[in-house]
């Protein structure tokens, strides 16, 4: 996070000019942490059939053969074929690069808050939704014919399920886009540290007025329809994710901080609140489905899974502690703020934080916009719809600016996140999907397995949702009083 319009961003790259470099542009694709929410909208050529136009995505046989059989191109229900030419690697690359995201930022901070054995929970987690991604693969196996995370939810529990599916998923892209925001502010405050600006006419703070202005500057790209456009900002997501990793790495090996901070064992008061950031750093189960049809051997997704979980929960566990050991309990909910400002390397990672978001909005809301746009009447035309799809967007995200300016609250927002959201669609779901499709093969220890990660699941979540709402309300009592 809806289940995206991930694999129409994978249909536009075998018929763009980047297309003669196709595996490295499927990578680009496949791994964004937003596009894992444009995926099965864009897969389904909605561009084409809105403009009335045939599809010109793939080769131009392919093309004709799909027109003339099964209506494979009908706005409802048609299915575009993905390039199953991904190898093991490329695969690799694709999930690693789709987890690494907004969920970095804070890890030091709830290491240090739970302490270092809390890194127990952030690498048993990684375990846990290791082992969820390996059985969304078996669910896929089980019905060649589910393409995504829907799909799934369809097939175990029929239009509630997928129902369910899509309300969970429309959720988490929605408050990771209030977190996003959040995190736009608080970075852009630092990066403009001493600029103030003030409207007589505007009771807003400096740091709210720049924040207004950055989402009024990346407003335009939700009118976009253009393939192109939109994965050109999802691929520069990307390598903004990396960069802000890679600057964080460096200021930690050549800034000059020492890293002699003390770390408490545990803080068992601070487990449910850290549990939902933890969480968060592995939200991605949506778009695995899609990682897995592109495989030229789906076989190996298992292996995908496990090679993947295990390099991203080293590198969030090395993070976790750098960062703990560098700022002890003077860590920020994201490590960009506490990174001396003096380095360029703080600058870039600064610059970074603040553009990332500015990339994520269009993509995020394409698959949102998809489904909307199949829902107006026929007689609509399309310079209407584009009106249409971009007054609600633009309107959706005003309302994320005034909920993140409304509650600047980081950790707390992106905790409740992680708890209320992507526990359920990372760890229950899954489990309860599998049991629910594949029960006549699975074996009681497989089923207790389960049923005990559902257990887990359902705990982290009711507790976690309960302590960061406590703390968010808390937050928000204090700031209006201050």
């Amino acid at each position: 996070m809806l289940e995206t319009g991930w694999r129409k961003v994978l249909a536009w790259f075998s018929c763009s000019e980047l297309g003669q470099a196709p595996h490295w542009n499927q990578v680009a694709s496949e791994s964004v942490h937003g596009a894992r929410l444009a995926a099965a909208q864009l897969a389904n050529c909605a561009v084409c059939v809105e403009e009335n136009k045939g599809c010109q995505c793939g080769d131009e046989e392919a093309s004709d053969t799909k027109s003339n059989t099964n209506g494979a191109f009908n706005i409802d229900d048609g299915r575009h074929p993905v390039n199953a030419d991904s190898s093991f690697a490329q695969s690799v690359i694709n999930m690693v690069g789709m987890l690494i995201g907004l969920g970095q930022l804070s890890t030091p901070y709830a290491l240090e808050k739970g302490g270092w054995s809390s890194a127990f929970l952030l690498v048993g987690l990684g375990v846990m939704s290791a082992y969820t991604s390996h059985i969304i693969g078996k669910c896929l196996k089980d019905n060649p014919k589910s393409k995504d995370y829907q799909d799934i939810g369809h097939d175990a529990f029929g239009t509630k399920g997928r129902v369910l599916a899509a309300a969970f998923i429309y959720l988490e892209i929605f408050m990771a886009l209030v977190s996003y925001t959040i995190s736009l502010s608080d970075n852009l405050a630092l990066v403009f540290s001493g600029v103030h600006v003030r409207l007589p006419w505007l009771p807003m703070s400096t740091s709210q007025l720049l924040t207004t202005l950055a989402v009024l500057v990346a407003l335009p790209s939700l009118w976009l329809r253009d393939l192109s456009s939109i994965s050109f900002l999802s691929f520069v997501g990307i390598l903004l994710s990396g960069l802000i990793f890679t600057t964080v790495v460096c200021a930690a090996l050549f800034g000059g901080v020492k890293a002699n901070q003390s770390i408490r064992v545990l803080d068992l008061h601070q487990i449910p609140a850290i549990s939902g950031l933890y969480m968060f750093s592995y939200a991605g189960h949506i778009v695995f489905p899609n990682i897995y049809t592109s495989m030229k051997d789906p076989t190996k997704f298992t292996k995908v899974s496990i090679t993947s979980f295990t390099l991203v929960t080293a590198l969030y566990t090395a993070l976790a502690f750098t960062g703990a050991k560098m700022f002890g309990p003077s860590v920020k909910s994201q490590i960009t703020l506490s990174m001396p400002r003096h380095l360029i390397v703080t600058k870039i990672a600064l610059w970074a934080t603040v553009l990332t978001p500015m990339t994520k909005y269009a993509l995020e809301f394409a698959p949102f916009a998809m489904q909307m746009e199949k829902g107006l009447p026929a007689w609509m035309g399309s310079r209407m719809r584009r009106v249409v799809r971009g007054g609600v967007g633009s309107g959706l995200l005003l309302l994320i600016l005034c909920l993140a300016l409304s509650v600047p609250y980081f950790e707390h927002v992106l905790g409740l996140t992680g708890s209320l959201v992507s526990i359920g669609i990372c760890v229950i779901f899954p489990c309860a999907f599998y049991l629910r499709i594949c029960w006549a093969k699975v074996s009681k220890l497989a089923v207790a397995l389960n049923v005990m990660l559902m257990a887990v699941g359902a705990v982290l979540a009711v507790v976690g949702t309960i302590s960061t709402s406590k703390s968010l309300v808390r937050s928000i009592q204090v700031g209006h009083q201050g």
